[in-house]
């Protein structure tokens, strides 16, 4: 099992990553040993999740969200968020 995530950076910006193991990728980045593009940005909030089958299927995804525009990304925030409540 993977999780694809999304991080709101404290400049308002987005980084996306994958992980199979959500938990520890977090507490990572939350002490700058993460990806330099977060550690330059703290602190952030994890704002998105997926949770996908494999690697190959996350790698995928990715990808997919990656190449969204930032108004896409957060349309599939809110809407993750209102599928929630």
């Amino acid at each position: 099992m993977y999780f694809l995530y999304i991080l709101k950076c404290s400049d308002d910006s987005f980084y996306t990553g994958i992980t199979n193991n959500l938990e520890a990728r977090l507490h990572t980045h939350k002490e700058g040993k993460g990806s330099k593009y977060v550690r330059s940005r703290l602190p952030f909030d994890l704002v998105y999740k997926e949770v996908l089958p494999d690697h190959s299927s996350a790698l995928i995804r990715e990808h997919e969200i990656k190449s969204m525009t930032r108004d896409q990304k957060l349309q599939l925030i809110v809407d993750a968020d209102h599928n929630r409540s």
